[in-house]
């Protein structure tokens, strides 16, 4: 049998001894996560060790005329064409269902936080205030989160994660799941229940056709003025022309992301609500930074480069 050829886009730097591993039983070749040069070589390759940087779509599987299998050290998988992949006969392997990994990643869910108490409590705002030599202690007042309502849409694993930090922080947790869930740490409620007693909202939720735009001007309407709802899951789980015009209108208070829907469009300035954050203090957007600690990326990366070693040595 010919040696598989594995074209990789992801950083192993740090952990370099993982692709090392897989080079003694693999042809790896590593290039730079551009579009462009994917499209020009993966024709050649068997294995696509696939980053976050661009979508891995229709043209490319096309082109991809020897591709076997697709790795993904991510829970999501949206930068990929899924369906069209698998129609294709090619394998898909990603961390979604890989739990003795993923139970050690509490990263998104700190990051969850991070968003809802840098929103709250104007953290950005305060902190330019003082390197301009200002000290307006008042004008950056928020609100303390002790008995206030944390409303979680999703209560899997990172759900149950944020249902435990926002325990900590002496609040009353209600959830939403698509499954009957008994959990000591809140009660289940339907959506709209959950959308009117929220104070702050927060989607753990996997982006599935089902899903796509489960919040949307309806739930906005049902939120309280004060309301402040993170997304660190994925963008298109909120109907973004319905969040803008809620935050707009001032339906709710505020919003903390950490993805817009097209993050792989070249210029992201010129999406809707990057410009409103821009201008504006209530909406802070962060660049898909949720699994981004030292812990999920190596662990995840080192785990993924074993599961191609593994499906290699299978062969």
């Amino acid at each position: 049998m010919k040696k598989i050829k594995v074209l990789n886009t992801v950083n192993f730097s740090g952990c370099e001894d993982s692709i090392e591993r897989l080079s003694k039983i693999a042809i790896v070749k590593s290039v730079k996560p551009q579009r462009k040069e994917v499209l020009k070589i993966i024709e050649n390759y068997h294995i696509y060790f696939s980053s976050l940087s661009f979508r891995f779509d229709k043209e490319i599987i096309d082109k991809a005329k020897n591709l076997k299998l697709v790795v993904s050290p991510s829970t999501g998988t949206d930068h990929i064409d899924k369906e069209y992949l698998l129609s294709k006969g090619i394998e898909l392997f990603d961390l979604s269902k890989e739990f003795e990994v993923i139970n050690s990643f509490t990263a998104t869910s700190e990051l969850a936080f991070t968003l809802l108490l840098n929103v709250n409590r104007k953290i950005f705002q305060a902190v330019n205030s003082t390197k301009n030599n200002e000290w307006g202690r008042e004008q950056f007042t928020g609100y303390q989160l002790l008995n206030k309502t944390f409303g979680i849409i999703g209560m899997g694993r990172l759900g149950t994660i944020s249902a435990r930090i926002a325990k900590g922080f002496g609040m009353k947790v209600i959830y939403n799941d698509i499954k009957k869930i008994n959990s000591n740490l809140g009660s289940q409620v339907d959506l709209e229940t959950l959308c009117k007693e929220s104070d702050y909202i927060s989607l753990h939720v996997h982006l599935t056709n089902k899903t796509k735009n489960l919040i949307n001007l309806r739930h906005f309407n049902l939120m309280k003025k004060n309301a402040i709802v993170i997304n660190t899951s994925r963008a298109a789980l909120i109907n973004e022309k319905d969040l803008l015009k809620s935050l707009l209108d001032k339906k709710i208070m505020g919003a903390g992301l950490d993805m817009i829907d097209g993050e792989w469009i070249s210029n992201k300035i010129d999406h809707p609500l990057m410009k409103y954050s821009v201008e504006n203090e209530n909406l802070i957007i962060t660049p898909h930074i949720g699994g981004c600690t030292f812990e999920s990326i190596y662990g995840a990366r080192i785990f993924m480069a074993k599961k191609i070693y593994d499906y290699i040595k299978s062969l």
